[in-house]
């Protein structure tokens, strides 16, 4: 699905996806795209981030709020190329980046990178299932976590991040290992990225739990 309130954007797209044989569904605006989604239920969505009305930003934090679409994949689209619009991107949900102008050959592998990604996210969940350390409880189906009594509301990444280290309690993940696993390595982000995301975890799940070793990487510990 091609989101833009650009015609000549989604023409160009549309022309370019249909090309390599995928199958294409366009809106023109977020709420036009909230309606058919419901409908289509694609498996990947191009988001252009700056549309009047609703933006991509607050499309894509409502298609996260919903269960069925917590692991479709998502690419947010604009010409902006700051850290913090990426940040912004990325920690609603968002699994990749894309640039305006659009190189037809990049846009299709990135596509394709992205298909192989979820494709894989949803065989690794369906196997593993459920972490269990202490009163936290990860559910890698569901896409929930739960401490003690209460269940944290956390964005795509934010969980992807947590279920990585919560993996494997004590191992240190180094920053490398992090971005090519939880955003993979064809996707490029700013510096600030993993660092942002681990302090809105902390935010939510407390400072006990994730460990920073300086200059190498992160923990997990319980």
């Amino acid at each position: 699905m091609i989101v833009d309130d650009e015609p000549d954007i989604i023409e160009f797209i549309q022309y370019n996806l249909k090309r390599e044989g995928f199958q294409v569904v366009t809106a023109t605006d977020g709420l036009e795209a909230l309606n058919i989604v419901e409908r289509e239920k694609p498996n990947l969505i191009i988001l252009d981030i700056m549309m009047p009305g609703m933006d991509g930003v607050e499309v894509c934090r409502k298609l996260r709020g919903m269960d069925q679409f917590k692991r479709t994949a998502i690419a947010f689209l604009t010409a902006r190329n700051e850290d913090f619009t990426q940040i912004t991107a990325l920690d609603v949900g968002g699994d990749d980046f894309i640039t305006k102008p659009i190189r037809p050959r990049v846009l299709v592998s990135r596509i394709n990178a992205l298909l192989r990604r979820s494709n894989r996210g949803v065989e690794e969940g369906d196997d593993q299932g459920r972490i269990v350390l202490g009163d936290l409880v990860i559910n890698r189906e569901r896409y929930t976590v739960e401490k003690g009594e209460i269940t944290l509301e956390l964005a795509k990444k934010e969980f992807e991040l947590l279920s990585l280290l919560a993996s494997r309690p004590g191992k240190v993940f180094t920053r490398e290992e992090i971005f090519n696993k939880v955003w993979g390595p064809e996707v490029i982000v700013g510096i600030r990225t993993i660092d942002v995301h681990i302090r809105k975890l902390r935010e939510k799940l407390g400072d006990s739990y994730i460990k920073t070793l300086k200059g190498i990487g992160y923990k997990f510990e319980f």
